[in-house]
């Protein structure tokens, strides 16, 4: 099919010849979004905003979760958050905290045992008398030691006496000495018998929080640690070695684990013991210390969990452990972006006066600021009309510019300070796209002019928010084996080596011809962190049809975008990104799906540098990107491509599924 449409610079005023209900201005986002008629309240600095007092109400654009925490909160269950990193996971597990009902807290004692020393007894108490009873144990203590060492004082002092008197001073020594060690030794040692104050409450006026992410198995379970002297009166009494963990320190309040994959399977099971039974022994962690001898009475942890990670922690968590979880609570899966309407835009600056206070040092932000916040919000949710829920991202990027205000002593954190601050507030991943941009130009691995056989110039997201040049190169050979294949190299993951499979069909759609007696090499160029997902589909069949035909590609032109195999162009992510890393190289002029281009919201200084040119299909692309000597007749073979009839696709093999 012939695209009859011209290309669209990211400057004009239009995108297609068919009417669109939003400018299609690919970068006209960046600059002037879409607010007619919906004005936020941003008429004055972020210091007229009001920070609400409790944490539930400062949570922006996750409604479903704030619902979910409010209900399970009321009725004490147990709660399970997967989201992007930065999405407010902590903060609503910190806000459940203050929500949970009033009960009263306890303190946890636990007491030496005259039966078993290493049976340690464990008793609870109302919060702040657990310090009031530890306190007048060890002053009674004190003093019985008082009263046996002045005993034992009067005594030595008699028997120095008795021997000056008779003259037997070396005899009195001796005795004194004597007397000294016995008593020393065989008097019980009162302190032993002190009670050890385990989980403290006294300063707590609501539900303790606890986060226990990262914890090892004995900050999160308790553990005894281990007395290297162990006998001769100098070992340490095993409850006085007795430390609570994470578990018993939330007991009545929320314990809050991130990243809950990264614990031990032996961690999770004993993690689901503690929330079934409402109470855990502590014992020694390590076999091999004299703690594990040592096993308390079951120290109470009724705590309501909450669960957090990305959306890979759910494959790493002990099953049980979740069912628990979901058959006693629930599930809920963060929002990454929010709707661009007046009512959220409100809630960002409340946001961002909520960054600003928590803070403490630096300027509030003016409008111009905010708007510039706004700016970088709508870009980073790389989704038209949307604001990015990555707070913990945008709150840096407030901390920074409020940063630099404050350095040149300004009352106010203006637009200009925002913008130096994007600059300065750099991604690792945009730091090293930059770097390998300049070095692949220096070594010629980035070609930006003249056209090439089998080089196509695609394009990858590095990160989150940073993008870069991915060369791709295709060679044809006769087949070595049987029949061909497609070889590729570059360290492709699962997702990117599905997506080659699909090359051979679109080869015999726009060819005719059988792959099956010609090897297709495909090689990815300086990807060392390896290739995944399917971004480059379109790359890579551009650059075998120019290998196998031996049509030349424009190498000023750069190409993003999935592919069926029906050769439908499909949306993928990360266009802006993709978009300026291609500007930064040099290179003139970018294909991406034309679903994808209301997600372009690409720099203000980015856009004369480069051309858009939105695509629906294969042949289109090829149109664009390929110079062959023969237009007329290439031309109508797109045409053929086009209408020709999904019956000559090969057979693309069944992948079988294993049951969830």
């Amino acid at each position: 099919m012939e695209n009859s449409e011209p290309a669209v610079p990211v400057h004009d005023e239009v995108v297609s010849p068919v009417p669109q209900p939003e400018p299609a201005n690919p970068g006209a986002a960046a600059s002037q979004p879409d607010t007619t008629g919906q004005e936020a309240n941003v008429e004055g600095a972020s210091s007229q905003i009001e920070v609400p007092a409790k944490l539930i109400d400062q949570v922006i654009g996750q409604e479903r979760a704030v619902e979910v925490i409010r209900k399970a909160a009321i009725q004490r269950r147990h709660v399970m958050m997967i989201g992007s990193p930065g999405t407010g996971k902590s903060m609503l597990a910190k806000a459940m905290a203050e929500l949970l009902p009033k009960e009263e807290l306890l303190d946890i004692l636990v007491y030496p045992n005259s039966d078993d020393s290493n049976n340690p007894i464990i008793r609870t108490v109302a919060a702040g008398r657990g310090k009031q009873i530890v306190a007048a144990h060890k002053a009674e203590a004190k003093k019985k030691v008082q009263f046996r060492n002045t005993l034992l004082l009067v005594l030595i002092i008699g028997i120095i006496g008795y021997a000056l008197i008779t003259m037997q001073i070396l005899f009195g020594i001796l005795a004194a000495a004597f007397v000294f060690m016995a008593l020393r030794y065989t008097t019980p040692r009162e302190e032993v018998m002190v009670p050890k104050l385990l989980v403290s409450n006294d300063t707590k006026k609501a539900a303790p929080f606890i986060d226990a992410t990262g914890s090892h198995a004995g900050a999160l379970l308790g553990d005894v640690r281990h007395d290297p002297f162990q006998s001769g009166g100098l070992e340490t009494p095993a409850h006085d070695r007795v430390e609570g963990g994470a578990i018993h320190r939330a007991n009545g309040g929320v314990l809050f684990i991130d990243e809950i994959n990264t614990l031990d399977p032996h961690s999770q099971q004993n993690l689901l013991t503690a929330l079934q039974e409402g109470e855990f022994p502590i014992t020694g962690q390590s076999e091999r210390s004299s703690g594990a001898m040592v096993r308390t009475e079951p120290v109470p942890c009724r705590f309501v969990m909450v669960a957090a990670g990305n959306l890979d922690a759910i494959q790493g968590m002990h099953p049980a452990l979740r069912s628990r979880i979901r058959g006693y609570g629930y599930e809920v899966y963060m929002a990454e972006s929010m709707d661009d309407t007046p009512e959220n835009r409100e809630k960002y600056v409340r946001f961002i006066a909520q960054e600003v206070k928590n803070d403490g040092k630096i300027p509030h932000l003016d409008k111009s600021a905010i708007e510039e916040i706004f700016r970088e919000a709508r870009r980073r949710s790389n989704r038209k009309g949307h604001l990015t829920l990555k707070l913990r991202d945008m709150g840096g990027l407030i901390r920074i510019a409020g940063d630099i205000a404050r350095q040149e002593g300004a009352t106010l954190t203006t637009a200009a300070h925002v913008i130096l601050a994007k600059t300065t507030a750099r991604t690792i991943e945009d730091q090293v796209s930059d770097e390998y941009i300049r070095r692949s130009r220096e070594y010629e691995l980035t070609v930006i002019e003249g056209t090439r056989i089998g080089r196509v110039n695609g394009l990858a997201v590095m990160g989150t928010d940073s993008g870069s040049v991915l060369p791709i190169m295709a060679e044809v050979t006769p087949a070595q084996g049987a029949s061909g294949s497609v070889i590729a190299t570059g360290m492709l993951k699962e997702i990117a080596q599905e997506s080659i499979k699909n090359v051979s069909a679109i080869l015999k759609k726009f060819t005719g011809k059988d792959v099956k007696n010609i090897d297709i090499h495909i090689q990815f160029i300086g990807t060392y962190g390896g290739v995944e997902g399917d971004s480059a589909s379109i790359s890579v069949a551009t650059a075998v049809i120019s290998a196998i035909e031996g049509i030349p590609v424009r190498q000023d032109v750069a190409m993003t975008g999935s592919l069926s195999v029906r050769g439908d162009v499909l949306p993928v992510g990360g266009v802006t990104f993709k978009i300026e890393a291609a500007a930064k190289a040099g290179i003139k002029t970018v294909l991406i799906p034309r679903t994808n281009i209301n997600d372009v919201m690409i720099e203000e200084k980015y856009k004369p540098l480069v051309t858009i040119i939105p695509v629906d299909t294969i042949d289109e692309v090829l149109k664009h990107a390929l110079v062959p000597e023969n237009m007329d007749g290439f031309l109508s073979k797109l045409k053929q491509m086009a209408v020709r009839s999904t019956s000559v696709f090969v057979e693309t093999p069944t992948i079988n599924k294993t049951p969830a």
